[in-house]
């Protein structure tokens, strides 16, 4: 299993690639053919930027039977489908800036898979070929604008909303992976994707029926229970087995 990541150069980035433990400079193409180039010493000053930069973040609600339960709705038939602009994206140790008008400001611990080639119409059986790898989201939330305003749009687009990171994951399952959030060193959300309601291969065949997905594009999969308040000072973390940890403080 690879590990990709996106390294702060001058005014971009640059790719690099995890492999038996170590870290290579990315020869190739990301969402083609690439292999391991040099050897990144160990011990290098790196600032990891968020791995990919997605023209647009497609989200899934109530995808989690206990976070459905702790919301008070009932079960979808279908995916519940929001977007988040590409504003909303920052990576490992970005600071998560918490608008102070729009009220309780919530975190949401999540699965994320970062699309490999262009998609469109695509089967379930088909879908894995279609993905690149998975990482870890931060679906953050005005709470109370999203009561207000009943449709998601204002209360999950706010920059800084989507921390994404800190690598992806190649070749890694994403059916049975183990997903914790933790705030502080609190644990709020622990879970398993095995408990998702809609797979991942069934939500890259609904989405792609109706939205072409262009590769770096990033579907989330949802949030299990334990939503819970971020406030300033806070230190959100979400971990995802075979991934890693993703971690923001909130300004």
């Amino acid at each position: 299993m690879d590990r990709i990541y996106r390294v702060k150069q001058g005014m971009g980035g640059r790719y690099a690639v995890e492999r038996g433990g170590n870290l290579f400079w990315l020869q190739g193409e990301v969402f083609g053919t690439y292999q391991p180039g040099e050897e990144i010493p160990a011990g290098a000053a790196l600032k990891f930027l968020a791995p990919v930069q997605p023209s647009i973040v497609v989200c899934i609600g109530l995808n989690y039977k206990d976070h459905a339960a702790e919301m008070k709705k009932k079960l979808p038939d279908e995916p519940l489908v929001f977007l988040k602009p590409a504003t909303t994206v920052i990576g490992p140790d970005e600071p998560i800036r918490l608008p102070d008008w729009a009220g309780r400001i919530e975190h949401e611990a999540e699965m994320a898979v970062v699309i490999g080639k262009r998609a469109s119409q695509v089967k379930a059986v088909d879908a894995m070929a279609y993905i690149l790898g998975v990482t870890c989201l931060c679906d953050v939330t005005a709470r109370e604008l999203q009561v207000t305003d009943v449709q998601y749009s204002r209360a999950k687009g706010f920059d800084t909303f989507a921390p994404l990171g800190p690598c992806i994951a190649v070749g890694l399952d994403p059916s049975a992976l183990e997903i914790e959030g933790w705030v502080n060193g609190e644990r709020r959300h622990h879970s398993n994707t095995r408990e998702l309601i809609f797979p991942v291969p069934y939500l890259v065949e609904h989405v792609s029926r109706f939205m072409t997905l262009q590769p770096g594009d990033v579907i989330t999969t949802g949030t299990p229970s334990g939503v819970g308040p971020l406030v300033p000072g806070d230190r959100m973390m979400v971990k995802l087995e075979g991934v890693g940890s993703l971690s923001n403080p909130c300004r």
